[in-house]
């Protein structure tokens, strides 16, 4: 059964998954155009500082060609085992655990990143901007509006033309204004990093964790879900759009604005802009507008499980009988990730915690155990790549996951909670 393209009922599929939400009926552009936009959202705009600073120039180019190569290689291989025998994969209960952990850590990011941008936009028109926890509470109400009219990833379709529009828009502009800046610059740039040799080690493996952040979400079975038949030739269509365009903006916007400040770029890239002033206030706008639409398409998931869990399946989403359902489910959730964003208003630690932890062991480890388990003896000399990815990025996985701890740590010991920053 297609679902109703406004993912007004709950359903069936032919394969027997029952949501609340669409199932089996985008087209692959939809879902390309998700990714694209998903992934050059504003959470790009830290990734010079977090990606690039810690490793320089040599390090730096070689993770983000390595970490793409082989975020890119397991999502394809994980969108061909959409179906197993048949049937839609089963993740195991500490899978689902961490898929609704990665979420939750990134829409908390979501929401820290549109508070920073009204911030720097009330600041450009005053000198005494209200704290940030202010602007991180109007963002999570206008996540929270936004989740209620636009309830699904599948009633997203008109939403992701616009989001397309205001990608294009705030990069473009960005980058014109990260270029002149570099170009104009008469100081000399310092690349070199920074701390003794253990820092320089922990912050590596950061920025590492944040180069595989920047890459992968951990949430190809959900999306491919909403994909019409054939699920994985549309699934991987999908993905060659995201690592070409895709990839080629959100690590371009990311290499020039370290190219263009050195080691000294800011956290959040247009903090760093010289102007004009009219180009910063677009950005941030831009950036604002864009994020309602982007932290959607990655916290739905969370959504399609409680509201499949909690909503009357046989009636319509917005229907009498669950609209008080869905209004409570969106509410409880906006309310829980903008308390604890501003609380912890610290971008590196969501990004670094997402990366380390939660992304390493659900973008190459799983893939690799799911091949092990589905191909059995067939494929030997396989099985020996595959092992060797999963001990390979377990030790991975230990090694950020310290490194990401001990910058939460240290930010601790540093700042304190609703902090200002």
């Amino acid at each position: 059964m297609e679902g109703d393209p406004k993912g007004g009922h709950g359903l069936v599929s032919e394969s027997g998954l029952v949501s609340a939400h669409t199932i089996d009926s985008d087209s692959w552009r939809q879902v390309g155009l998700l990714l694209v936009t998903g992934y050059s959202c504003g959470y790009i705009l830290s990734f010079s500082n977090l990606m690039l600073v810690p490793l320089g120039w040599t390090w730096g180019i070689i993770s983000l060609i390595m970490v793409a190569v082989f975020t890119a290689y397991s999502s394809w291989l994980l969108a061909g085992f959409h179906f197993v025998n048949g049937q839609r994969q089963e993740m195991f209960y500490l899978t689902w655990v961490s898929q609704v952990l990665i979420l939750l850590i990134t829409n908390m990011g979501f929401i820290l990143l549109g508070g920073k941008a009204l911030k720097e936009i009330n600041g450009e028109f005053g000198d005494t901007p209200l704290r940030l926890q202010y602007y991180i509470m109007i963002t999570g109400a206008a996540y929270f509006v936004f989740s209620i009219l636009v309830p699904t990833i599948s009633s997203m379709g008109k939403w992701l033309y616009l989001s397309t529009v205001l990608t294009f828009t705030y990069i473009v502009v960005l980058l014109v204004v990260v270029i002149k800046d570099g170009l104009k610059s008469n100081r000399v740039n310092d690349y070199e990093t920074k701390g003794n040799n253990a820092s320089k080690i922990f912050n590596g493996f950061c920025a590492i964790s944040a180069i595989i952040a920047c890459n992968s979400a951990g949430i190809i079975p959900e999306i491919q879900s909403t994909l019409r038949m054939p699920a994985v030739k549309n699934m991987r269509k999908a993905l060659h759009l995201q690592f070409s365009v895709g990839l080629a903006f959100y690590y371009g916007v990311s290499i020039a604005g370290y190219w263009a400040y050195g080691s000294s770029v800011s956290e959040y890239l247009p903090a760093d802009l010289s102007g004009p002033k009219w180009a910063k206030i677009l950005i941030n706008s831009v950036v604002f507008t864009q994020s309602i639409i982007s932290q959607h398409a990655f916290i739905a998931p969370v959504h399609e499980a409680l509201d499949t869990k909690f909503l009357k399946l046989d009636k319509g989403i917005h229907s009498r009988e669950n609209i008080k359902r869905l209004f409570f489910l969106r509410a409880l959730l906006f309310v829980v990730n903008t308390v604890v964003a501003a609380a912890l208003p610290f971008m590196g630690d969501f990004v670094n915690l997402l990366g380390s932890f939660l992304l390493i062991p659900l973008t190459f480890l799983f893939p690799s155990m799911i091949f092990i388990k589905v191909k059995g003896e067939a494929a030997k000399i396989e099985k020996i790549w595959h092992w060797a990815i999963i001990i390979v990025f377990s030790v991975l996985t230990v090694a950020t996951t310290i490194a990401a701890v001990r910058l939460i740590v240290n930010n601790v010991a540093k700042y304190y909670l609703f902090a200002d920053t």
